[in-house]
């Protein structure tokens, strides 16, 4: 199942929606005319496309969903696993599973969906495909240089093109609508007495494949749940309306040295920065990571004041108005970013006095933090908190 934000669906759950799906994924093929091995060899002889229309619409419709989700913040598509691509064997595996559907006349879903309803042909198909994959399995060390070659890791197509998610939405809804009027042609001039697209009411789907067309348009302007927060964050009237809480070095200091539990660190500075000086019991998250779902246990504890470190104040008080906006509340900017408490703490010539009869008191203070803070430092090169298991992409597919 999809990774919801938040959990709509609980992993306990899982099964049981992908059971209820399955089943109705059969239905669906079996209804479709799924189960007809004349029907799905159609689309290689010209007569019967119904296979490729289900297809584009179950993709077409999946993407919108996606899309819409993803946009509202409902999915997090950072989760979604993408399928690795090795390229050649790719092709070659193409080839064969072709000319397997041309002469089965079933690929191995609609094969089972078949052999479900007693399908004959269907049956000798599944173990077809067994003994295939046996097969497969007991020569492997021939070919398993060829099998791993080509490793072009998870290809993303409008990534390769250089696109945005939403022109290439665009792009495949009009490809989608293309298809249908080209092969409502072909089949009505291959099989004019049989074509399935002979019942076609025109207006009606001119008028339906013109709407999706629009909608597709939509996609393109249509900006995902990541961009319109940060957008909105880094805006500067929403900044002015919007205050943040602030917490000084000194303040920050004091709680690090005191252990004090109702204290959590988020330091959003890079990898590389937080460990080569990491401050005790600090977690490493990137400010892009806040949106997901496998942070949310630590970033929603209410009772626990998290305090946002970044390389300056201004990334900070985004990360701020971030969390805001998601949900979550509880949080203190530290003032200055971490150059300040750098140098206001760790640095031996950090103190400047004010001229009040308390310079000296801080003064000895922030010579005591130095001393202490550097100790706790070198006995916590790693994260004293332990930080959340971070979320393997969701495996699924076809």
């Amino acid at each position: 199942m999809g990774p919801f934000v938040p959990d709509l669906i609980s992993d306990q759950l899982n099964l049981v929606v992908a059971l209820v799906l399955g089943v109705g994924f059969g239905f669906v093929l079996e209804q479709a005319g799924f189960s007809s091995s004349r029907r799905l060899a159609g689309v290689f002889y010209g007569y019967d496309f119904t296979v490729l229309r289900v297809f584009f619409t179950a993709a077409v419709t999946a993407m919108i969903g996606v899309r819409l989700l993803s946009s509202f913040g409902l999915l997090d598509i950072e989760l979604v696993f993408v399928n690795p691509l090795w390229l050649y064997p790719a092709i070659v595996g193409g080839v064969i599973m072709g000319l397997g559907f041309i002469v089965g006349g079933y690929c191995p879903g609609t094969s089972l969906c078949a052999a479900a309803i007693g399908k004959v042909d269907a049956m000798f198909f599944v173990v077809g495909g067994l003994l295939g994959v046996l097969l497969f399995g007991e020569f492997f060390p021939l070919y398993d240089h060829f099998f791993t070659s080509s490793a072009l890791g998870p290809v993303r197509v409008f990534d390769s093109l250089g696109i945005s998610q939403g022109l290439f939405g665009f792009l495949l809804i009009a490809a989608a609508v293309a298809a249908f009027a080209a092969t409502t042609r072909i089949e009505r001039r291959v099989a004019p007495g049989t074509a399935p697209s002979r019942d076609f009411t025109g207006y009606t789907h001119v008028a339906a494949g013109l709407g999706v067309v629009v909608l597709g348009a939509l996609m393109i302007f249509l900006p995902d749940f990541k961009t319109r927060l940060t957008r909105v964050a880094t805006d500067p009237s929403f900044i002015a309306a919007n205050p943040v809480a602030l917490v000084t070095p000194d303040e920050l200091a004091f709680r690090l040295m005191d252990r004090d539990p109702h204290i959590q660190v988020l330091d959003l500075r890079s990898a590389a920065a937080f460990a080569a000086l990491p401050l005790p019991g600090a977690v490493n998250v990137a400010r892009t990571d806040l949106f997901g779902r496998e942070w949310s246990a630590l970033l929603s504890q209410r009772r626990i004041k998290k305090v946002l470190v970044a390389d300056d104040e201004a990334t900070e008080r985004t990360a701020f108005l971030l969390v805001r906006q998601l949900g979550y509340e509880n949080f203190l900017v530290l003032q200055g970013g971490f150059p300040a408490f750098q140098r206001t703490i760790l640095s031996s010539s950090g103190f400047v006095p004010e001229g009040n009869r308390w310079d000296e008191d801080v003064r000895l203070f922030r010579v005591d933090a130095k001393l202490q803070l550097e100790k706790m430092i070198a006995a916590n090169k790693t994260p004293a908190t332990k930080a959340p298991k971070k979320e393997k992409a969701v495996k699924g597919g076809c």
